[in-house]
């Protein structure tokens, strides 16, 4: 993940902090090599905090970090981490992109953790490179860059880049570096001073399993949830997803009416509509190109629903996410 260096000179690490960045994937990151250093009794890590300016940088938690310098500072790097949080998706400063595109022409190894893979993509660094970002941006980000290889893993590491879906997962992405870099044993001794029972692997389900997040346990119920989370923008009918699971119609709508206190159209409904949300304050996709990608059939049934279920039109959703209506949007005439 981090570039090879000859001898014994440490590591060295420049963590780039955008406004509102994750303090819980940045800490991730960070505590292991400081870990790695205290339980070996050598400095096999350090690092330095960057931003735009050399100015402290607000984390999404409210939390300052003191820079020490920026990136016009910086002219050589050898590892790169650029921690972003909320708003990555509209992050947009030439400067900055610039500075990562000189970086990697330099021969930095350039990675991201949560949604820093948007800043990355961006900036041109993620093409022909394997990615990934946190499960609540995954969808927005592959409408956004199709040609990308986004993949839905705990984190990635290609070459010269390495990117994580944030949170704890970058504690992994760390520690899995640590053990290749340093042996299993020196990424067992961190691992167990973070109180981390195991180091995850890359493939691990961002996610947890459906009968965690849910607390049930029915398997029919469960692979029922399952087709429909997987057939959002071709809308399975009550029928098809009964046929699927092996039940009747009528059976499907007793699990659901038992188990969640609700019907299957009533729940499926809910699931699509949390993917429109999702799309409509993380991309610029045409309100109408959502809502065909959410499985309606028409932008004015998208609108009704929408409102019935959120008490805001997708129109407002959007102009509260920072953006401003497509004027070739015909949904907003319907709104």
């Amino acid at each position: 993940m981090f570039k090879q260096v000859s001898g014994d000179r440490p590591d060295r690490v420049s963590f780039l902090l955008v406004p509102n960045f994750s303090m819980a994937a940045f800490s991730a990151m960070i505590e292991p090599m400081r870990l790695a250093n205290y339980t070996t009794g050598r400095t096999l890590y350090e690092w330095e905090i960057l931003s735009r300016d050399g100015e402290p940088v607000t984390a999404s938690n409210g939390v300052q970090i003191v820079a020490d310098r920026g990136i016009a500072d910086a002219p050589h790097r050898d590892n790169v981490v650029v921690c972003s949080g909320i708003g990555a998706h509209l992050f947009n400063d030439n400067v900055v992109f610039g500075w990562l595109r000189r970086w990697a022409r330099e021969g930095a190894h350039v990675g991201a953790v949560c949604t820093g893979a948007h800043i990355l993509a961006h900036a041109g660094l993620l093409e022909g490179y394997r990615c990934t970002l946190h499960w609540e941006n995954l969808e927005s980000f592959r409408e956004q860059f199709p040609g990308l290889d986004v993949r839905p893993e705990l984190f990635e590491i290609d070459r010269d880049r390495f990117t994580c879906a944030g949170g704890f997962s970058a504690n992994d992405m760390m520690l899995t570096e640590i053990g290749h870099r340093h042996g299993g044993e020196v990424a067992a001794a961190v691992s167990e001073m973070c109180m981390h029972e195991r180091i995850r692997e890359g493939h691990d389900n961002q996610r947890l399993p459906l009968q965690a997040r849910l607390r049930i346990s029915h398997p029919k119920l469960i692979q029922a949830i399952a087709e429909m989370e997987q057939n959002v923008e071709e809308a399975l009918t009550r029928e098809e997803i009964a046929a699927r699971v092996g039940l009747s119609r009528r059976q499907l709508e007793r699990l659901f009416r038992r188990y969640l206190v609700t019907s299957p159209a009533r729940y499926y409904l809910r699931l699509r509509l949390e993917r429109a949300r999702l799309l409509l304050s993380q991309t610029t996709m045409p309100v109408t190109e959502i809502a065909f990608a959410c499985g309606f059939t028409s932008a004015s049934h998208f609108s009704k629903c929408y409102r019935d279920m959120f008490g805001r039109t997708p129109r407002d959703e959007r102009r509260g996410a920072g953006y401003a209506d497509s004027p070739d949007d015909p949904v907003a005439a319907v709104q």
